[in-house]
């Protein structure tokens, strides 16, 4: 006969990992590393001078009460290649909300690039998520977030849930980006309408700033332009906005941005086509 515990709360993932980085001999070498929970960091070997950070979330995914906490340092004239081992699965959340929240400084002539795969929510699912960033006058960094609401060809939609998004991004003391998205409620009805995805059920932002911004621009608005995206540029910040029909055509447009604002380098080896 089974057993039902009468008032037990479910069991909620929690990871925290903290990944910081030294220029040792002309070369991004590990300076920090803490992991604890379901949030894991591994350092595949790289042939440059660069450092690749694959952080791993053990629990699978998420869903509603689970929390993971991500910080990357980048000290002075370093460079981190920053991904996910997989696309982050936000599940149906039968109670509360959950939370992630990434914090990155990036120091003197350092780089970092953001570069997670896909989030894909479920239907009734709840996430909110904040990104955080500090950068030094003279560091660049390059982040990309995109959003899958289910995955079409498995016949996977979002129909109804909650998810928000948060950046704030400060040059020396400056707040220099500040965004907020927000999808609640009847998502299938909200992301029909032509303001907001015009029926499109996969999305990206894509946020580069640094002293190439306006050459960047130049690369990247040739891949844009048959697509539902655009690019625009002011002095030191160059933002891409896209939408596609699904995951794969997604990533489709968005690999070749990424390449062109890393100076044709490809996406880290873990993300698959």
């Amino acid at each position: 006969m089974a057993l039902t515990a009468i008032g037990t709360k479910p069991q909620r993932a929690r990871g925290r990992g903290h990944l910081a980085a030294k220029s040792l001999g002309g070369r991004t070498r590990l300076a920090e590393l803490f992991q604890e929970g379901a949030a894991k960091i591994r350092l595949p070997d790289t042939f440059d001078n660069s450092m690749e950070a694959v952080i791993i979330n053990t629990a699978g995914g998420l869903t509603g009460g689970d929390r993971m906490d991500w910080s990357i340092v980048a000290g002075p004239a370093t460079h981190i290649d920053v991904t996910t081992q997989a696309c982050e699965k936000i599940y149906k959340a039968s109670s509360d909300t959950a939370e992630v929240k990434t914090s990155i400084s990036v120091g003197s002539s350092a780089r970092v690039d953001w570069l997670p795969q896909e989030t894909i929510l479920f239907d009734r699912a709840s996430l909110s998520r904040r990104l955080d960033v500090e950068l030094d006058e003279t560091a660049e960094f390059l982040a990309v977030e995109a959003i899958l609401l289910g995955r079409k060809a498995m016949g996977e939609a979002m129909v109804e849930g909650l998810f928000r998004d948060r950046w704030r991004i400060r040059r020396g003391e400056r707040l220099i980006h500040a965004e907020e998205l927000q999808l609640d409620g009847d998502i299938a009805a909200l992301t029909r309408k032509s303001a907001v995805l015009g029926g499109q059920v996969a999305f990206a932002t894509v946020l580069y700033t640094g002293a190439r911004a306006e050459t960047y621009l130049g690369r990247v608005r040739p891949l844009v332009e048959a697509h539902m995206a655009g690019a625009s540029q002011w002095k030191d910040k160059l933002v891409v906005r896209l939408a596609a029909a699904d995951g794969f055509a997604l990533r489709k447009v968005l690999i070749p941005i990424i390449s062109a604002l890393r100076n044709g380098a490809p996406v880290p080896k873990v993300w698959n086509l």
